[in-house]
């Protein structure tokens, strides 16, 4: 915050306090000027008021918060812009990148609380996750404990876009069914999510034409059996489909290589309706999925990618 508001807060701060401490010591000092026990003068409902002193225990009470506050002020950030005398902060909130925040904690001359329980966190998990990865993926992929933590690992990474069911949707994969773009062999798997993927097809608008567009449509359709299509339609399609070959196939079975869906079944990633394929015709498509290997590490990639592989091969 800037200097202004830093000091505002800060003397709002120290200011209750002290008024508080004020209130204190005019609230167990006799400042009635009347002898202990005497009547002040106010009677409601038959209760009486009388000069007595705050309970010892309730003024101790406040002494010990008022101090502990400003101890808790002195030591920990809180005071505006003043950063406490133990340099402690929950993170480093001024990191734009994992590279910074890696430079930021090595190089950290405080106390980073959330630095600190990574550290606690890898040495107590660390060992886990090595045993883990010492299994291959087709045998932890059926190990009861190994998939409890798979679960969480894809609840706090992945269910953002593939759904806390892993059933995805529209531009995101289900990854319950056995339809893989890019394969689902274990080793695909973890290639996949060690290092991303990026699946860009190219926009045909501008090359086909819209008579063009609606022709490839048409033929795309056929491939998965649609019926009612214009037959007309669906032969100029085919003709012209071999710019779509290339990745696709000539038969429309996909290539797992380009991450090329198979076009002839009834998987669409981004929908299998009329328009829906004509604008992926027509403007392209961009799916990205980032890589996973810098933020998690191979063995927990590793437990990640048998979660992955039992959910599309739940039995053994």
């Amino acid at each position: 915050m800037t200097s202004f508001w830093s000091v505002v807060v800060t003397l709002i701060t120290l200011g209750s306090i002290g008024a508080f401490a004020y209130l204190l010591w005019v609230c167990a000092t006799d400042r009635m000027g009347k002898p202990e026990g005497e009547s002040m003068g106010h009677e409601f409902d038959g209760i009486e008021e009388l000069n007595n002193d705050l309970p010892k225990w309730w003024t101790y009470m406040f002494v010990v918060t008022i101090l502990f506050g400003l101890g808790y002020l002195a030591l920990y950030p809180g005071l505006g812009n003043y950063s406490g005398f133990l340099n402690w902060t929950s993170a480093n909130k001024q990191v734009t990148s994992l590279e910074e925040s890696r430079a930021a904690s090595a190089d950290s001359q405080g106390i980073v609380q959330y630095d600190q329980e990574v550290v606690a966190a890898n040495e107590r998990f660390a060992p886990i996750f090595e045993a883990f990865a010492a299994t291959p993926i087709v045998e932890l992929a059926y190990d009861e404990d190994a998939m409890k933590v798979g679960k969480r690992l894809f609840l706090q990474n992945c269910s953002q876009c593939h759904g806390s069911d892993a059933k995805g949707a529209t531009g995101f994969p289900n990854l319950t069914d056995d339809k893989w773009n890019w394969g689902g062999e274990p080793e695909q798997i973890v290639e996949t999510i060690l290092h991303g993927r990026v699946a860009a097809m190219a926009a045909w608008g501008d090359v086909l034409g819209d008579e063009g567009v609606d022709a490839v449509v048409e033929y795309v359709l056929s491939l998965s059996g649609r019926r009612g299509l214009d037959v007309k339609l669906v032969e100029q399609g085919k003709a012209k489909f071999g710019l779509c070959a290339a990745c696709h196939g000539a038969d429309g079975t996909g290539n797992e290589m380009f991450g090329a869906p198979n076009l002839t079944d009834q998987t669409w990633l981004y929908g299998g309706s009329r328009l829906a394929i004509e604008e992926s015709v027509r403007n392209g498509r961009a799916g990205v999925m980032p890589a996973w290997k810098e933020i998690l590490g191979e063995d927990k990639v590793h437990v990640l990618s048998a979660y992955v592989y039992q959910l599309a091969n739940p039995h053994q």
